[in-house]
């Protein structure tokens, strides 16, 4: 099944003066009226059985409050799915309808919707549309048009969502684990990714498979059909400013080892023709790109490390360089990290860090060609549907965003958080194309403690904290969270706009060590793994509700994948 791209909010459905005004001209070279209309028909993506492709309207007559699009094809185009308008086609014939939230075209104001498409033999765009029965001006310049067609070797040649029709990679490792657990069985076939969280990793340490191991088992689970392997990016200098447990091996400055080092074998090994019928999706640095937005500057959730990291910039050089020389690799698949509601789903968080993460594709030589999409929720927590309240409910005369749990956030969970943050990030310059990723391997919040229904109305709080399925002590927890149980399973194109829900953080490996445990790796004591913490102002100087004795990050736990399996959601069987 493809996925369905559907805009769910309206402002992201008009963008002003996206093709501009065309104008007749009169024999005796006098400006006449505009013409009425033109249409902007992009093909953005095109494989050999299929594409995706973008319209623009411009309105140039007189302000309309619906509308009707109509066009032809000349070949056997068929429109399979659209967003942002309602396609329909009979035979050649195609006509598009607005959605009741685009409705209003006001002069000089354009429109854009999206669709997806098969063919065979050619794909040519058509010569002739018209809005409401009147002809329309045509362009068709730009990526995708006749006049620049998308470059055989390039991102055009990727499948529009790689988890359509292909199994993912099982990890053995993971595997085995889970499976000597106690009902671990049950899960111990599901995909999960695999952390490249320092150099040594990519060769293999500590009797660990390294990089090129995984990729040759994955060719032996792959057999005919198509397989995509889940793979963590994540050994920035500097990393994770804001959190110690899952500090790394590189030093602030070194950009250049991570450069050399980290990210180039990494290609290296990726551009291995041997592994190119593989779909290689690459998860890009977790929990990085948006402390730069929420733990610098002025914030009370600055830290002195966050600061270090947004002055020298190695965040954004780390992530463009990635994402640059990764996505040379025609089979691999770059989805860059967005964090996630309970972190920057706040206005002032919200638009920033899609420009942020704008800029970080822009750098080091990469483009916004180089992000397939992005990816929410990694290692954390944050549910996937509130059924028993919205953001749009109001309570003995409050709203639910006023509750101590939403605290002004713009979205209580991550499928609404993750859809809208894919238009805002369009909207910035991103490919209206990309997908999104939710990881949902700890955020089921199953087992008895599950409400049922919406909490007492007697106040707000008591409605949100009585419906709420995220059962956190607030949602800036994110260490080894007692309580939480396995999520949805790992599915492709479950709703509009997300490409698969994911198990990036495999269950059971632990966020961070309860005390301090020296090691190799690089990695730091967090007081909130510590479940005696009281907390600091990232999670509202609440008690950290972390589970005890749990090891080093990344290092098998046995107890949270206990729980995990008892409180899942949906339920194991």
């Amino acid at each position: 099944m493809s996925r369905t791209r559907t805009a769910l909010l309206a402002a992201m459905a008009l963008v002003a003066g996206a093709t501009g005004t065309a104008f007749a001209v009169d024999p005796d070279g006098i400006g006449t009226a505009a013409v009425p209309c033109t249409v902007d028909y992009k093909v953005q993506n095109q494989w050999n059985t299929g594409f995706t492709a973008a319209v623009t309207i411009t309105n140039n007559s007189a302000a309309k409050s619906s509308w009707s699009l109509k066009w032809s094809y000349a070949g056997n185009q068929k429109v399979t799915s659209g967003w942002n308008a309602k396609i329909s086609q009979s035979g050649a014939d195609v006509t598009v309808a607005n959605e009741s939230y685009n409705a209003q075209l006001a002069t000089g104001g354009s429109v854009s919707f999206g669709f997806q498409g098969s063919y065979s033999g050619s794909n040519a765009i058509p010569a002739t549309f018209t809005l409401d029965g009147v002809t329309c001006n045509v362009d068709s310049g730009g990526p995708g048009g006749p006049t620049d067609p998308p470059d055989p070797g390039g991102p055009a040649n990727r499948v529009n969502n790689p988890y359509d029709g292909a199994k993912v990679y099982v990890n053995p490792e993971w595997s085995a684990n889970a499976a000597a657990e106690p009902g671990g069985s049950r899960i111990a076939n599901q995909p999960t990714g695999v952390w490249l969280d320092r150099i040594a990793a990519i060769n293999g340490t500590g009797g660990k498979m390294g990089l090129r191991a995984h990729l040759d088992e994955a060719l032996r689970q792959k057999g005919s059909g198509e397989l995509v392997v889940q793979l963590v990016i994540y050994n920035l200098p500097g990393r994770d400013c804001a959190a110690l447990a899952s500090n790394g091996e590189l030093k602030p400055d070194e950009i250049g080892r991570y450069k050399t080092e980290y990210i180039d074998p990494i290609k290296a090994i990726l551009a291995d023709s041997k592994y190119s019928s593989l779909r290689i999706v690459t998860t890009v640095e977790i929990d990085s790109l948006p402390n730069l937005v929420t733990n610098t500057g002025s914030r009370p959730t600055a830290t002195p490390q966050c600061d270090v990291m947004k002055a020298n910039g190695n965040y954004i050089k780390g992530v463009g360089y990635a994402l640059n020389k990764l996505g040379d690799v025609p089979n691999v698949y770059n989805y860059v990290d967005a964090g996630h509601h309970g972190w920057i789903g706040w206005d002032d968080n919200f638009a920033p860090s899609a420009t942020l993460f704008k800029e970080a594709a822009s750098a080091e030589g990469a483009t916004v060609n180089d992000v397939h999409g992005f990816i929410t929720n990694t290692a954390n927590y944050s549910a996937l549907k509130e059924d028993h309240f919205s953001i749009n409910d109001n309570v003995a005369g409050k709203s639910v965003r006023e509750s101590n749990w939403v605290d002004w956030n713009r979205y209580v969970d991550e499928l609404s958080f993750a859809q809208a943050f894919r238009n805002q990030l369009v909207s910035v310059g991103f490919n209206s194309g990309i997908g999104m990723l939710i990881d949902t391997s700890r955020n089921g919040w199953g087992g008895t403690a599950r409400p049922t229904g919406p909490g007492a109305q007697t106040t707000v709080d008591t409605y949100v904290d009585g419906g709420r399925y995220d059962r956190r002590i607030n949602p800036g927890n994110w260490c080894n969270q007692s309580g939480a149980g396995l999520g949805e399973r790992p599915k492709a194109s479950p709703a509009a706009g997300i490409d698969a829900y994911v198990w990036m953080k495999p269950p059971g490996e632990s966020d961070g060590a309860s005390k301090e445990i020296p090691n190799p790796e690089g990695k730091g004591f967090d007081r909130m793994c510590d479940p005696t913490y009281e907390g600091n102002p990232r999670n509202g100087n609440n008690p950290s509700g972390a589970l005890p004795d749990a090891p080093l990050s990344g290092h098998w736990f046995s107890a949270q994948f206990r729980q995990l399996m008892q409180n899942a959601y949906p339920p194991l069987s």
